[in-house]
């Protein structure tokens, strides 16, 4: 295989032009074998894999920086650079992340894993290029889709400003940038990058520039005729009325023209973007056709592409999914926001069947709130399903726009707690913390399915910033006759004993079952209770917890750091209860890719360590 020629990087700069496209159909057969089995972002890696050999044949790695913006598009550049041995382990604890990560590799120049950062990025380390006085490339690769996230217009409006080489790569895998001149406009990139044109016109500038009161004037006209020739003939204006060089479009499958392009975006002393147009899936037909079911894949069969296991239950984006699909037909002012999650958030069906109420915003969290928030002062009821880890992104919007209004939004937050393989920058395990935090915020999670459905009836009805976390996967179905009405602030006692209390919020209800079980089988008397309200805090609940228990214990799959758990030990202490209360959540760190359930055993949250935790501690017993 040719592949195997490939140990470190700068490798595939040994290998002939000739060799080029049977090493594209060879990456793509590796991606395509090693994800139907570990699961992983297949789509999008199959589209980049000869934009991404161009770069390394172009580029210099590790000494030129490469920047992934997202980074789940990285497969490619990470076999180019030496880690194929590692893609056994892709995703898996202890393994290699399915993410850009600098502790992995030096040619993985900056960690990512959210969009529309890497154009920031890469500002910063053109600025410590040049205080350094480094001579070093930095290229920032952007995909469309990112280009809806404000943070990258924030860093263009920077980089327009550069009188260095910055480029800027735009993978654009949706052709939203029409294509119909591109000849034309690649005629005229050559010509403007070309160095005798550079230099011709750099010569004129000064040449004018020092001709008394006139010679500014004519340089100005100049450039405006110039850019009225630009305005008729070529896109990509938006950019070079920025100051920003625009190259393109370009075949993104094409490595010889992929390589002509980049080595003319080399000549510009400026920031300047390279437009490259994509397939999503390319080479795998099922891909190719289903891009979305193949972005985060599931193992899957090659042959068909469906599922190797077939999904039996529903999980809780489908229980939100059929909910959200009632109250579409129950109440005309329900409307469904998103960013650019219709499907991974369940509201596919709610934008199928109220296509006017449905609003899809693109990658632009801080946006959605923000127009969700006017949405709620005009009356109408909106419900903007996220990501845990793509909420925080709009803190500020939660804040300041919603809460200080006390505005009627309703926040469905999706994946919260452990995802897994996706890692640190996925795992939902700060919302409670910061969340919470906020006046007026009202916060609650579910401990099965069925309470999924009541919460968000009573969020519906209910007046203010309202929030519902819950887990991502299988939805539990366990406790069904435990179906109390919801109450503003009030917990459920599923199980009503003595001496030890489990106090557990959404996900953790089903772990401290088995806990209780555990406890009881020893012969201890345990109590259960469901938090449901993490804001406001039963205090009636937590105070007579205290009275009756000799000890409270907390569960949560959040941080412990401005936890549900610090807030009823602080509850304890206020009080001067003499009870005392253990916290079970996960420590103050971020938790790296693998299955949920190692997950849970490495950080002391699954069943066996809670158990062995409480009997340890508190009760003084060894456990072996």
């Amino acid at each position: 295989m040719i592949l195997d020629r490939i140990q470190r990087e700068n490798d595939i700069k040994k290998i002939g032009a000739d060799d080029w496209n049977p090493l594209a159909e060879e990456i793509r057969e590796f991606l395509i074998n090693h994800i139907s089995t570990s699961g992983g972002h297949l789509a999008s890696n199959l589209g980049v894999v000869e934009l991404t050999m161009a770069m390394h044949l172009v580029f210099d790695l590790p000494k030129d920086k490469l920047i992934w913006d997202v980074g789940h598009q990285s497969y490619t550049h990470k076999l180019l650079t030496g880690r194929k041995d590692k893609f056994d382990k892709l995703r898996k604890f202890g393994g290699m992340s399915g993410f850009p990560k600098r502790s992995e590799s030096p040619c993985d120049s900056f960690d990512t894993g959210h969009s529309s950062t890497s154009i920031s990025a890469g500002l910063g380390y053109v600025a410590a290029r040049e205080l350094l006085g480094d001579k070093n490339r930095v290229v920032s690769v952007i995909g469309d889709g990112a280009l809806t996230g404000g943070m990258a217009y924030e860093a263009l409006n920077n980089a327009s400003r550069l009188k260095s080489n910055f480029i800027i790569v735009l993978n654009d895998n949706n052709m939203s940038i029409s294509e119909n001149v591109g000849g034309m406009s690649q005629y005229l990139s050559n010509i403007r990058t070309a160095e005798a044109y550079t230099g011709f016109k750099t010569g004129v500038e000064k040449t004018l520039s020092k001709i008394p009161v006139y010679g500014d004037k004519v340089i100005h006209q100049l450039r405006k005729t110039k850019s009225g020739i630009k305005q008729l003939m070529i896109p990509g204006m938006l950019f070079e009325n920025m100051d920003i060089t625009y190259l393109g479009p370009v075949d993104g499958h094409d490595i010889p023209g992929l390589i002509r392009i980049f080595n003319e975006a080399k000549k510009v002393n400026r920031a300047v973007l390279v437009h490259v147009l994509t397939k999503k899936g390319k080479g795998y037909s099922p891909a190719e056709r289903h891009p979305a079911r193949f972005h985060g894949a599931e193992p899957f069969e090659i042959e068909t592409g469906l599922p190797s296991k077939k999904r039996t239950k529903a999980n809780y984006s489908d229980i939100f999914s059929t909910v959200m699909r009632k109250f579409g037909d129950r109440d005309p002012k329900v409307v469904a926001v998103t960013a650019a999650m219709p499907d991974g958030t369940g509201l596919k069906r709610f934008k199928n069947m109220f296509p006017e109420r449905f609003f899809d915003v693109g990658i632009a969290e801080e946006h959605a709130v923000t127009f969700a928030a006017g949405l709620a002062a005009a009356g109408l009821k909106p419900v903007v399903a996220v990501y845990s880890s793509f909420l925080q992104r709009a803190y500020d919007q939660i804040v300041h726009d919603v809460c200080i209004q006390n505005l009627h939004v309703i926040f469905a937050v999706d994946r919260a707690g452990l995802v897994g393989s996706d890692g640190e920058t996925h795992q939902g395990i700060l919302d409670i913390s910061f969340l919470s935090s906020i006046p007026n915020m009202t916060l609650l999670a579910p401990k099965n399915k069925w309470e999924l459905s009541d919460m968000l009836k009573f969020a519906v009805d209910f007046n203010g910033p309202i929030a519902i976390r819950y887990p991502r996967g299988e939805a539990y179905d366990g406790l069904k006759d435990f179906r109390a009405p919801i109450e503003l602030g009030k917990s459920e006692i599923l199980y009503d004993e003595s001496e030890i209390v489990l106090i557990a919020v959404g996900s953790m209800v089903k772990i401290a079952e088995n806990v209780r079980k555990e406890l009881k089988d020893i012969g201890y008397q345990c109590s259960l209770v469901n938090a449901r309200f993490v804001m406001p805090l039963d205090e009636t609940m937590v105070k007579t917890a205290a009275k009756e228990h000799n000890l409270i214990v907390t569960l949560e799959e959040n941080v412990l750091s401005g936890g549900f758990g610090e807030k009823v030990s602080a509850y304890v202490a206020a009080c001067n209860f003499p009870t005392r209360v253990i916290s079970v959540g996960i420590p103050n760190e971020y938790v790296e890719h693998g299955n949920v359930d190692i997950l849970r055993k490495e950080l002391g949250i699954d069943e066996p360590s809670i158990t062995k935790r409480i009997i340890t501690e508190y009760l003084g017993t060894q456990v072996y």
